[in-house]
């Protein structure tokens, strides 16, 4: 083997490594939204979450990436770590699949009766596969489209990487030293230690087994050689998950662990059961397995085949035992985790690899700032009626978590802007992002209402009775703005949204006669110039939090019918000739209307 067939080598590797990473990664991109609905159906059910784990694998087809997302969900405290053993086992089921496709570069066909043969080879349909990837790429306009286009050329870079390979090692059919040296590997330790290094330094199980297919490809290896290097590959594909466990709590480090366990277990079952066997078919006339095993050439084939059969033979074996796993994960890690001060454990930064399972988090995440912030103000609002300390104080604790929620959720949106998003993806980071820093406002001004009611207490600035009655009235139009904008948010109720602005104008309305029922008052010497301060503050901050509300509605109306956000755009076409507007606004009007007192 020379130099150049060590650099061709080395290239046909490097476009393996590249055609799966971009076809992973498209494939998370186009699977998104699906991925998002099957990772939100968590259950304890351990026969469901094996069938999720292999789904979810199926899809990205990485295991290291769907365990590296389990780790998270355990870590952030949304799956149990008992929910995690199933889809662990999935994934390890579902990463076969790899191998079989990869296999396809050693099909052999004939010139008669398997002629056929030779039309599944990759070299007789990757060129129109990779053409038509390409012309996606460049000619689609849809999105959708050009994810299929990257899936598809990422797949044909990666069995153009495998052939390169494969032709790569073809010297070496005849390479007694290269021969030799593979006779090393019959010995089960070298073997699996060898396959263990191997994964560990690609970070990938099914690229280390494309190697081996590659190398099969000499026919060197036999049966022998090649099953203890395939059993430390599914070792060494735990080392991605563990290196993500090292920043996870206890319980995200137990399912890095339990994903090792689970392995390794699975191995040493595997090789026991092989030597059994081996030695009670030793010397037997029809059949002797080790004579088998080290003296024929295993192919392709043989390998998919050997993975796929050790992956179910584990799950079969160690199945009914996920209990013994679980304790055996909390033996290895001692102790409970220390509940730390943080409100968004549910960011796992493990998480921003599949961008659509990130944004659900961040929603998750944003509907507990939204509640906090909206029930603030609420709460601002009935200290008007009685003044209590200790709720003035829940405010202002409220209004210093919102504060730590826009922050962590900031930071955490920034960057996952880095990662290759969707559209869809990107226009939701987006819309969220900016409705953040609305309830944040929101709770500011909670704290506001706060100080003014303090300032009537402890000056004692009461109002008139025509100006608590018309006080009234208001508070009750903005609860009810403040509550229908939560909801709108949280279950992100477009109908309901277009609702916000037509009570947010009668609030404008509101805090204007209000204005001016003092001003009649403070010439007829009713009220004075103090009680107009704390008034206006009262009714700026009110109308303000009505404006938010009406910010949070517009935004989740405009960037579920455009990709742009154009509020101004949005507030005149709202407002000119909408007759369902124009009926909502009567109706607010007629429920909110300043009665004057009888005196």
């Amino acid at each position: 083997m020379t130099i150049f067939d060590v650099l061709t080598l080395i290239c046909g590797l490097a476009l393996f490594l590249y055609g799966m990473d971009v076809m992973g990664d498209a494939l998370k991109k186009s699977a998104g939204r699906k991925l998002k609905t099957i990772l939100g159906n968590l259950t304890s059910n351990k026969f469901k979450a094996f069938l999720l784990g292999l789904g979810v694998t199926a899809i990205i087809q990485s295991s290291s990436a769907t365990t590296v997302m389990v780790v998270g969900f355990v870590n952030s405290g949304t799956m149990l770590l008992s929910q995690a053993i199933g889809v662990i086992m999935g994934a390890n089921v579902g990463t076969a699949v790899t191998a079989w496709i990869t296999a396809l570069n050693g099909i052999e066909g004939g010139a008669d009766a398997t002629a056929w043969l030779n039309y599944l080879k990759p070299d007789a349909w990757m060129p129109i596969l990779a053409l038509i990837g390409i012309c996606l790429i460049l000619f689609g306009k849809k999105e959708k489209h050009k994810d299929i286009g990257n899936i598809l050329m990422g797949f044909a870079v990666l069995m153009i990487g495998m052939e390169t390979m494969s032709g790569a090692v073809g010297g070496l059919k005849k390479d007694e030293e290269f021969h030799q040296l593979l006779t090393l590997f019959k010995n089960p330790i070298l073997g699996i230690l060898a396959g263990t290094l191997l994964t560990a330094i690609v970070q990938s199980s099914s690229a280390s087994v494309g190697i081996l297919q590659a190398l099969s490809m000499t026919g060197a290896i036999s049966y022998g050689a090649a099953m203890p290097i395939i059993m430390g590959q599914n070792i060494g594909t735990c080392v991605t998950a563990m290196i993500s466990s090292v920043s996870a709590n206890k319980n995200g480090k137990r399912a890095a662990i339990v994903h090792l366990y689970f392995n390794i277990i699975g191995v040493a079952l595997w090789m026991t059961f092989y030597y059994v066997i081996g030695e009670i078919l030793s010397g037997n006339a029809s059949f002797d397995l080790f004579d088998f095993a080290n003296n024929n050439a295993i192919n392709m084939w043989g390998i998919a085949a050997i993975h796929t059969i050790f992956k179910i033979f584990s799950v079969i074996l160690i199945f009914p035992f996920t209990r013994f796993l679980e304790k055996l994960a909390y033996i290895t890690i001692k102790g409970d985790d220390k509940k730390g001060d943080s409100y968004t454990e549910l960011l796992d930064e493990r998480l921003l690899e599949t961008p659509s399972v990130a944004i659900e988090r961040c929603y998750t995440v944003a509907n507990q700032m939204a509640h906090l912030a909206c029930d603030s103000l609420c709460q601002s609002i009935a200290l008007f009626d009685k003044f209590d300390p200790q709720v003035a104080q829940y405010i202002r604790d409220c209004e210093d978590k919102v504060d730590i929620y826009e922050d962590e959720l900031g930071s955490y949106l920034g960057k996952l802007s880095s990662k290759s998003m969707t559209e869809t993806d990107s226009r939701e980071a987006t819309k969220l992002l900016y409705m953040l820093s609305e309830f944040e406002r929101i709770s500011d001004h909670a704290v506001n209402l706060v100080e003014s009611v303090e300032e009537i207490t402890e000056k004692n600035i009461p109002f008139s009775e025509e100006a608590n009655s018309q006080l009234n009235v208001f508070y009750k139009a903005v609860d009810e703005i403040v509550q229908m904008s939560e909801d709108t948010f949280v279950n992100m109720d477009t109908d309901k949204a277009h609702m916000v602005e037509p009570l947010e104008e009668v609030i404008d309305k509101l805090r204007e006669q209000i204005r001016l029922g003092h001003i009649v008052r403070l010439q007829k010497v009713e009220c004075t110039i103090e009680q107009g301060f704390v008034l206006s503050d009262i009714l700026t901050n009110l109308e303000r939090v009505s404006d938010h509300c009406s910010n949070i509605a517009s935004c989740i109306i405009e960037m579920s019918e455009h990709a742009t956000l154009d509020l101004h755009g949005y507030h005149s076409k709202v407002t000119s000739g909408n007759k369902d507007y124009e009926k909502l606004f009567a109706q607010y009007l007629e429920k909110y209307t300043l009665q004057p007192v009888q005196k």
